[in-house]
């Protein structure tokens, strides 16, 4: 391909209206059931000691038949939250929350936001390849090599045609697809026809991922021998929160094929029709919405690695923050740097001040959307998997977290940095790295800090607390030195110097 396009999650508004979806969460399950998984799932677990649980049990069949036998009828299923999805009248949800099983219906009605395309030359990607250190993976041999990666998005349009994929189709390693939009379409029909340009949105991601130009030798992802299962979750001509359903029915499913890897590069903030069903910014909180819900449980209770795109609303005044399911504390989010400071550009989302831990976890260099530099991190994810596959998801996003390049000082704004691919394999040798941060203290307003770069300018972020920047700025580097006056407010303030990070703490 002489360029490709990528999708950049923006607010759009709607255009369509539907009869709302709801769930229909329910009482209870049948203890005497078996786990609804596969004996890959069940192995898996055993490695890593996480014991199956009523999590793994299905839906009650009784209930489903009972709500069928009133005209319900179910779109999803999981067993996660013990739910189902439906669409229903206004008189229907009123009947559904009197049956005795039910403990609670709830409306699916915000939004979800896939929209703008924009070309991105190959020299851009190969920027971020540079930028996370592609080269070491290339020269230790690694490439994700027997990992099995899920990719949940809005569409797969034109991915068993195009040549950065070839390697993956020839050497038939999509091991399953299901498009949960329209149940039942074969692979074929889902890599051939588009109903928008969206539909391309997973084509990209996946090329992200895995991609490769064996003509020019243009590597585009990091994870260039793993295996694939692909779930279609969005539609993407009616934009609406109430395929939530859908992507939660997506990570069951994976999680019953075995799979402990997973991108999604969606995510869900604002809606399109009633401003008062629409998520809060405060509901950003990593247990409010059923698709953050269910991503926790992923991590904590089914060993699954999550990575997803934090979000592109970082200019949207009245939102800023990153979406659902990125608050999730046990998923990797991704934030987007500039190519240059490897700082955060604009349009990336800034994690919640009111959230006690990192978000995003990390960032790397995107030009169009954190839908390209979540997949970036997931095939290093995949490399690390391979490098060693007794890791768990949360020693994977440990190792990541610590292989960037701010550790440990990280922020709201890019985390703690951008993964590098050197420090990560040092990393899986020895848990222990030689030190590549300093902290210095200072006291009243002014300081000068001594550095060694050979940059002339530098990113530093403000910071009010160890983790909230109050803001991205610049500073020159003059003869060796870095001069600082503390702004009103700031407390700590950090220094990106790339190679290392100064932390200094104003007293």
């Amino acid at each position: 391909m002489k360029r490709i396009f990528l999708l950049a999650l923006l607010c759009v508004p709607a255009l369509l209206s539907a009869q709302p979806k709801y769930w229909i969460y329910l009482k209870d399950k049948n203890l005497d059931n078996s786990p609804a998984v596969s004996q890959l799932t069940l192995e898996t677990r055993q490695k890593f000691g996480l014991a199956t649980d009523d999590t793994d049990l299905p839906v009650r069949a009784d209930y489903q038949n009972q709500l069928q036998d009133i005209s319900v009828k179910i779109a999803n299923r999981s067993k996660w939250l013990n739910a189902v999805s439906a669409v229903l009248t206004s008189e229907q949800a009123q009947e559904v929350r009197q049956l005795s099983f039910v403990k609670e219906v709830v409306p699916m009605t915000s939004g979800f936001y896939i929209a703008q395309t924009k070309p991105v030359e190959r020299a851009q990607m190969a920027q971020v390849m540079s930028q996370v250190q592609a080269n070491a993976f290339q020269k230790a041999g690694i490439s994700g090599k027997d990992v099995t990666i899920g990719v949940i998005d809005a569409g797969f349009y034109g991915a068993d045609s195009s040549l950065s994929l070839q390697h993956i189709f020839s050497n038939k390693r999509i091991l399953g697809i299901h498009d949960y939009v329209k149940p039942g379409r074969s692979g074929d029909l889902l890599f051939s026809t588009a109903e928008s340009f969206s539909d391309m949105h997973g084509t990209e991601v996946l090329t992200a991922i895995s991609g490769i130009d064996n003509q020019d030798q243009m590597q585009y992802g990091l994870a260039l021998n793993s295996k694939f299962y692909l779930a279609r979750t969005d539609y993407s001509l009616r934009e609406w929160r109430g395929e939530e359903d859908n992507w939660i029915a997506a990570m069951e499913w994976m999680d019953s094929l075995g799979v402990r890897l997973i991108n999604t590069s969606l995510g869900y903030a604002k809606g399109f029709s009633d401003p008062s069903e629409n998520y809060k910014p405060s509901q950003m909180d990593g247990k409010t919405s059923a698709i953050t819900r269910a991503a926790q449980i992923a991590a904590d209770r089914k060993g699954i690695m999550i990575v997803v795109s934090a979000g592109n609303e970082g200019e949207d005044k009245s939102w800023g923050i990153i979406s659902a399911p990125a608050d999730a504390r046990g998923v990797l989010s991704i934030g987007a740097t500039n190519a240059k400071l490897w700082n955060r550009i604009g349009y990336s989302s800034v994690g919640p001040e009111f959230l006690n831990y990192v978000k995003p976890n990390v960032s790397c260099f995107s030009l169009y959307g954190t839908s390209l530099s979540a997949p970036v991190i997931t095939g290093f994810a995949a490399c690390m998997m391979q490098v060693n596959p007794k890791l768990s998801n949360k020693e994977v996003i440990e190792l990541i977290e610590k292989s960037a390049h701010l550790y440990p000082y990280g922020n709201n704004f890019v985390g703690y940095g951008v993964p590098l691919a050197s420090r990560a394999l040092a990393l899986a040798r020895a848990p222990y790295l030689p030190n590549h941060s300093k902290l210095v203290t200072a006291t009243g307003r002014n300081c000068e800090v001594e550095v060694t770069t050979n940059e002339n300018l530098v990113a530093i972020y403000r910071k009010k607390n160890s983790k909230d920047v109050l803001s991205q700025q610049t500073a020159k580097v003059q003869n060796g030195k870095i001069s600082l006056r503390r702004q009103n407010g700031e407390h700590f303030t950090t220094i990106d110097l790339k190679e290392y990070a100064v932390e200094v703490q104003w007293n």
